[in-house]
């Protein structure tokens, strides 16, 4: 069975990277909340692992920072 993924080791990867890109285009954790319409608690939960995205999310993520999410989920099928 699988154990609860926002602990896992692909979420961390995922995150780790999230946060590498919204540090690469200059975002705060504001002004990446801003863009999105959330809270700015919102992008730390997702950043320190307290919280995970769904797919929608995921992609919304993505679009604000101007990235390609294809590249996030190659990191999770390296392994």
């Amino acid at each position: 069975m699988m154990g609860k993924t926002v602990s896992s080791e692909e979420n961390a990867k995922l995150t780790k990277w999230l946060k590498s890109k919204r540090q690469e285009k200059g975002h705060t954790m504001r002004s990446l909340a801003q863009v999105l319409g959330t809270p700015h608690s919102f992008i730390g939960k997702i950043e320190n692992q307290e919280r995970r995205l769904d797919v929608i999310e995921f992609v919304r993520y993505c679009i604000a920072l101007e990235a390609d999410p294809h590249e996030a989920l190659s990191l999770l099928k390296a392994d």
